[in-house]
């Protein structure tokens, strides 16, 4: 027990004599030179302090430290600082299934006021936000305060707005029609076409306020082609497409959809064809010319689009224009789509019109045909054996007329729209061969149409 007591002991005089070198005695030299200093030269240090100069100076130099000093202490207490939190969302609580809320913003802008360090830690602290409470309030107006939740209770906070108008309805639900619109539709390959789309649902509920339900027109599921992942020809699911209702102008309708997506199965198809390629002049050429030749680089061509359009395009015509054209010419005709047609398998074409002398030949006898008449309904008979045959006169190269063949000629009547009664109606002619020219000698028949 005594060696432990000496232990002590010896441990209490070593730290004793340790502050006793380090400190106390290095301390007690420095307060003795320090009196001495000013025993030696105390009126050398009066007369310093006693001028004016020295007071004014030392007078400055302690008003400036204190005001240092006083400055920065009330920055501590008083540096106050401001930062808006922009679009901060906004919830309301009340009843989703049985109310309508309108005129509360999606978002406010928040501004908080305190030490930066505060506003600091409260932007990293989560907080529950703005929000509203409407429960127990009736279909109306009503003026509502907002609040916004935040842990640090050091900071003072604003909202713009604070308060708002809202309006309560009570919600109502009613079944609507599906349909489809088709979005970015050109973004497509144009050799493929979207023949058909089935939904998984046909009808859907639309909810909302009674006066916003009135103006719904349509419900349309918007079906992306953006959304397509590698389309080809056969059939494609969708997951989750979008639903969107419109009123009668077409502008969207802010009102809740059950459901707000539905599946769609896309049948997509190539419809194609290989048509002739026909070449049509148009315009009159100079005085006693005529076309002796066509020819083109290609004589047909694959067409892609609708299936009903694909199926009944026979040809496809190419205008060209020959008006006062004397001499040969060559053609590069870019090619136009026709209504349904969405691909072509050539876009531009070459055509090589020949041009020679104008010759004329009538061919006699040719008998006139009815086209357009309801056959169901009426009989039509010439007056006279006059008004049943014409003379077809045809202009053109000498070539062509000499290779024409006189069954290709057709004249006829078009006789849609006339009901029964006696008519004089005006002779058309027309010809297989493009590059010529046909006419009838007698312009103008007479005929009685009869009901059956």
């Amino acid at each position: 027990m005594k060696k432990i007591i000496n232990s002590f002991k010896n441990l209490f005089r070593h730290i004793g004599h340790f502050f006793d070198k380090l400190l106390i005695t290095p301390i007690t030299k420095i307060i003795l030179r320090i009196s001495d200093f000013f025993k030696e030269n105390g009126k050398g240090i009066e007369r310093f302090f006693g001028k004016k100069s020295t007071l004014i100076i030392l007078s400055l130099i302690l008003a400036f430290g204190v005001f240092v000093l006083i400055d920065r202490e009330s920055n501590v207490m008083i540096d106050q600082y401001a930062e808006i939190l922009y679009n901060q969302p906004v919830s309301a609580i009340y009843n989703e299934e049985l109310y309508v809320v309108e005129g509360l913003p999606k978002a406010v802008d928040i501004t908080l006021v305190g030490q930066k360090r505060h506003i600091f830690l409260a932007k990293q602290a989560p907080a529950k936000g703005v929000s509203v409470d409407l429960t127990g309030l009736k279909p109306g107006n009503h003026k509502v305060t907002l609040k916004y939740s935040q842990r640090l209770k050091s900071l003072d906070y604003k909202l713009d707005p604070s308060t708002v108008t809202v309006t309560i309805y009570e919600k109502v639900s009613e079944t609507k029609s599906l349909t489809v619109d088709i979005l970015h539709k050109d973004n497509l390959d144009s050799k493929l076409y979207i023949d058909d789309i089935e939904l998984d649902r046909s009808d859907v509920i639309v909810k909302g306020a009674e006066y916003k339900l009135k103006k719904v027109a349509t419900v349309k599921a918007l079906v992306d082609v953006d959304n397509f992942v590698n389309p080809k020809a056969g059939t494609m699911n969708l997951k989750d497409v979008p639903l969107v209702a419109y009123d009668t102008d077409g502008k969207i309708v802010d009102v809740e959809i059950v459901p707000k997506s539905v599946d769609a199965k896309v049948v997509i198809t190539s419809p194609s064809k290989e048509v002739p390629v026909k070449i049509v002049p148009k315009g009159n050429l100079a005085f006693g010319k005529a076309i002796s030749s066509i020819n083109t680089n290609i004589s047909s061509i694959t067409v892609y689009g609708e299936k009903a359009a694909v199926e009944k395009l026979d040809e496809l015509e190419v205008e060209i224009d020959v008006k006062d054209l004397s001499r040969d010419k060559e053609f590069n005709i870019t090619l136009k789509k026709p209504n349904g047609i969405t691909e072509l398998s050539v876009k531009t074409i070459n055509v090589k019109v020949g041009i020679d002398n104008s010759i004329t030949k009538e061919f006699k006898n040719i008998h006139i045909v009815t086209e357009g008449l309801n056959n169901h309904l009426y009989t039509v008979q010439a007056l006279s054996e006059a008004d049943s045959i014409v003379t077809v006169v045809v202009k053109g190269s000498e070539n062509s007329i000499k290779s024409l063949d006189e069954s290709t000629l057709k004249a006829y009547i078009d006789l849609k729209n006339y009901a029964a009664g006696e008519y004089e109606v005006p002779v058309k002619v027309d010809g297989d061969d493009l590059t010529l020219d046909y006419s009838s000698k007698t312009k103008k028949v007479r005929v009685r149409i009869t009901p059956k």
